[in-house]
């Protein structure tokens, strides 16, 4: 079955929608990393906002012709963001469980958020997490058995495991302090 030449034009986009995809890219990269899939899908709601009568097949180009602007100016690396992403979650006293879980929803290869998160470290994260919000060593009041189980539940949901939990609560607040006053942050 042959395409007319009309056919043709209706699913390519036009120079202008081309032009636009390339600036929008370059405004959206310029303000913050973004992972592939997450300019892809910027790129395609836009479009469908500013387009009007666009069809899939346009979108889908406008996001591809996006993305290989991206690569091509070399503001987009999903290495890069995975790797910079775990590094200052860990600062922020996330998981290993937690920074791979997002990395993945944000569009990351498994591989890669797996590799991201090799090198951090959950008992320092767990530290960190508990001084933000004074659990274990830097618990300013008594600890009773149902405080405990709140904190160690806290611990659970923000992806750490029971045995990471427990070694928190066993250390002292000055064994948290040098801890977390020798992290690297390299």
């Amino acid at each position: 079955m042959e395409t007319s030449e009309s056919d043709e034009q209706e699913t390519k986009p036009t120079p202008r929608m081309l032009a636009w995809a390339k600036n929008s890219a370059a405004y959206r990269l310029s303000k913050r990393m973004m992972t592939e899939r997450q300019l892809a899908d910027a790129i395609a709601r836009k479009a469908r906002e500013k387009f009007e009568g666009i069809t899939v097949e346009q979108i889908t180009a406008l996001a591809a012709e996006a993305v290989a602007f991206g690569y091509s100016v070399k503001a987009l690396d999903d290495n890069a963001y995975a790797d910079i992403r775990a590094r200052s979650s860990q600062r922020a006293g996330k998981s290993k469980k937690a920074i791979r879980q997002t990395l993945v929803q944000k569009g990351v290869a498994r591989e890669i958020a797996d590799e991201a998160v090799s090198e951090a470290n959950d008992l320092l994260a767990a530290v960190i997490y508990a001084r933000r919000r004074g659990f274990g060593p830097f618990r300013r009041t008594e600890l009773d058995d149902k405080q405990k189980a709140k904190e160690l539940s806290a611990f659970a949901r923000q992806g750490f495991s029971f045995e990471v939990g427990a070694k928190v609560f066993a250390m002292d607040r000055d064994e948290a302090e040098d801890m977390l006053s020798e992290q690297s942050f390299g």
